[in-house]
C-alpha cells in the first residue's frame, strides 16, 4: 500500500522546501549589482574628476620665451590717377616652421601663415585685389569695415579657386585697428584657424596729432592673439569633451610666432590686441597688476584714456592699450582666468579658468622718453539710444538666433538707411557667446541694466555676451542701401557661428522692402 507524501507549506508560515537557496541567490545578485553600482559611481566620478582636472589650461612660467616677435609687413600698395590706394591679397596654402625643424600644413595671404598689414586714411578710395589660390572657395570679410554689403565680404561673395574679387570702398570712419578674415558658411572657423587673417588699421587727421605711439613695429605694436594646438605637426582643430564654446588650444601665439618677445626703446608702448582665436576669451593684463591705459576699443579711440588693469576681449574684439615699461626690466603680458562665463561648469570647460603667459616685453636699458597721453582723445562718432526709431530684440542659443538656424535665402531683419534702432541681445543658454555686427560700429548702451564699463565705452561691433546677461546697443545705418544683398550678425565664437547661430539685415531706403539675397555661388574674375 502506497503512502501519500503532503505538499502542503511549512506549518506555522515557515518557509518552504528550497526557499534559503533562493534566497541566498537574491542576496548574492544584490550584492552583485550593488557592487557593480559601486564601480560605476567611483568610475564615472573619476572620469569627472579627470576632466575636470585636466580641462584647466596653464603655461603660467613653463616656458622661456626666447623667440622674437614677428612683425607683420605693411602691405605694399600703388595709387592710381584718382588717388584709389590698390592692394594685393592673395589666398594661399604653405608650411610653417612654427618649432624647430617641424614644418606645419598652413593658409595665409602672401605667405604661408597670416598676412600683411594693410593701412588707409579716411578718405581715400581703396581697391582690393583678392585672389584665391586654394583649392576650395573662401572670402575675405573687412571686420569693422563702413562698407556697401557687396564688399563686405562676408557668405555671399565666395571666391572660387582660381578667382579674383576686388572690392572697393570709400573709407569713412575713425581711425581704429580692424582686421581681415574668411566668412565661408559653416566653414569660418576651420579657415581662420588654419591661419587667414590679417590687420586693416585705419588712420585720420585726428589721431595724428596726437601725441600716442604711433611707430609701427617700434611703440606701436600689432599683437594678434591666437590660441594652438599641435598634432604631431599638424594643426589640430578638434574640440574637447565638454568643449561647447568651441575649440580652445593649450598654448598661444602673437603675430604666428611662439614664445615671443619684442625688445622695446621707448617709455610708453602702444598694444593693438586682436583677439584672432576662434572661441576662446581672454583678460589680458601683467603679473604685477601694473595699471595701463585703454585708449580704444573695436572701432577706435575713446573720449579719453581710461586706466584699468585688465581688459576682457572675447574673439573678434580688439583694444588698444598703451603700458609703461622701465629701463632694463622685463613685462609679461599674460592672460588672466575670469569668473563671467555664467557658472563655474562653463567657466572651467570654456576656457574660463586658463591663464597664459603670451607675450614678454623686454625694455632696454636706456629708454627714449615718451610725451604724456593727452587727457582727452577724440569724439566718437556713436549713436545715442534716444535717437532710436525702434527696438529689435535677439535670443541667442548655439541652435539659433530667435529660434532660428541662418538660412542664406531669408533677409531677418530690414533696417531703413539713415535711422538709429536699439536691439536688446540676451543669452540665457548656459554657455559664452558673442554677438558682432557687420558695417556699423555701435554703442553700448546698458549691460544687465546697468551702464557699461570704461572698457565699452568706445565703439563697438562685437560685444561679449556670457550667460545670464543681457545687453542693449544702439546702431545707426547710414547705408548705402541695398535691398538685396545682406549684412551679417552673429556670434563670433566661430563654431557657433558655423553651426548657424547667424543671422542677415539689409539697409533699405525709407519705405522700401527687402529684395531677395544672391545665391550662395562662387565668384568669377571680376569687380564684385
Amino acid at each position: 500500500m502506497s503512502r501519500h507524501v503532503s505538499k502542503s507549506p511549512a506549518p506555522d508560515g515557515g518557509s518552504p522546501p528550497g526557499a534559503p537557496r533562493r534566497a541566498f541567490r537574491w542576496k548574492r545578485l544584490v550584492a552583485v549589482l550593488g557592487s557593480l553600482a559601486t564601480v560605476f559611481t567611483v568610475a564615472v566620478g573619476g572620469l569627472f574628476a579627470w576632466l575636470w582636472t585636466g580641462a584647466e589650461v596653464s603655461t603660467v612660467g613653463r616656458t622661456p620665451f626666447d623667440n622674437a616677435l614677428v612683425i607683420p609687413p605693411l602691405a605694399d600698395s600703388t595709387v592710381e590717377k584718382d588717388g584709389t590706394r590698390v592692394f594685393d591679397l592673395r589666398m594661399q596654402a604653405g608650411e610653417k616652421e612654427f618649432r624647430d625643424g617641424k614644418r606645419t600644413a598652413t593658409w595665409g595671404f602672401n605667405g604661408s601663415y597670416l598676412g600683411p598689414t594693410l593701412r588707409a586714411e579716411r578718405g581715400e578710395k581703396v581697391r582690393v585685389r583678392v585672389s584665391n589660390r586654394l583649392d576650395e572657395a573662401s572670402s575675405v570679410h573687412w571686420h569693422g569695415m563702413h562698407l556697401p554689403a557687396r564688399m563686405d565680404g562676408g557668405p555671399h561673395q565666395m571666391i572660387a579657386p582660381g578667382a579674383t574679387w576686388t572690392p572697393h570702398w570709400t573709407v569713412d570712419q575713425s581711425a581704429a585697428t580692424l582686421w581681415y578674415h574668411p566668412h565661408p558658411h559653416g566653414r569660418t572657423e576651420e579657415h581662420v584657424r588654419r591661419g587667414l587673417a590679417g590687420l586693416f588699421l585705419l588712420d585720420d587727421e585726428k589721431s595724428a596729432r596726437l601725441p600716442l605711439p604711433k611707430r609701427y613695429g617700434v611703440d606701436d605694436l600689432p599683437v594678434v592673439v591666437q590660441d594652438v594646438r599641435f598634432d604631431g605637426t599638424r594643426l589640430a582643430g578638434d574640440r574637447g569633451m565638454m568643449q561647447n564654446a568651441g575649440f580652445l588650444g593649450d598654448r598661444t601665439m602673437v603675430n604666428g610666432t611662439l614664445n615671443p618677445y619684442r625688445e622695446v626703446h621707448d617709455e610708453l608702448i602702444r598694444l593693438r590686441l586682436v583677439n584672432a582665436s576662434t572661441a576662446r576669451t581672454y583678460a589680458f593684463g601683467f603679473p604685477d597688476d601694473r595699471d595701463f591705459s585703454l585708449i580704444g576699443t573695436d572701432g577706435g579711440l575713446l573720449e579719453r584714456p581710461a586706466v584699468t588693469g585688465r581688459v576682457q576681449l572675447s574673439p573678434g574684439e580688439r583694444a588698444e592699450i598703451v603700458v609703461r615699461v622701465e629701463a632694463g626690466e622685463r613685462v609679461m603680458l599674460r592672460s588672466f582666468p575670469q569668473e563671467n562665463y555664467g557658472g563655474f561648469w562653463q567657466q572651467r570647460f570654456g576656457g574660463g579658468d586658463d591663464s597664459f603667459d603670451i607675450l614678454e616685453l623686454r625694455a632696454a636699458r636706456q629708454l627714449r622718453a615718451s610725451p604724456e597721453l593727452p587727457t582727452a582723445l577724440t569724439e566718437p562718432e556713436l549713436p545715442d539710444g534716444d535717437e532710436a526709431v525702434r527696438g529689435r530684440h535677439f535670443d541667442l542659443k548655439l541652435s539659433g538666433i530667435n529660434g532660428r538656424s541662418m538660412d542664406m535665402g531669408r533677409v531677418d531683419d530690414t533696417v531703413t538707411r539713415g535711422t538709429t534702432e536699439v536691439w536688446t541681445v540676451r543669452n540665457t543658454n548656459g554657455m559664452p557667446h558673442n554677438f558682432h555686427v557687420h558695417d556699423v560700429q555701435f554703442r553700448v548702451v546698458e549691460v544687465n541694466g546697468s551702464a557699461p564699463p570704461a572698457a565699452l565705452s568706445g565703439p563697438k561691433d562685437t560685444v561679449f555676451v556670457p550667460h545670464g546677461t543681457t545687453v542693449k546697443l544702439a546702431l545707426r545705418f547710414t547705408g548705402p542701401a541695398d535691398p538685396d544683398v545682406p549684412y551679417m550678425y552673429h556670434c563670433h565664437l566661430l563654431y557657433h557661428e558655423d553651426e548657424g547661430m547667424m543671422g542677415q539685415f539689409v539697409v533699405v531706403e525709407k519705405g522700401r522692402s527687402a529684395g531677395t539675397p544672391p545665391g550662395h555661388a562662387g565668384h568669377g574674375s571680376g569687380n564684385g
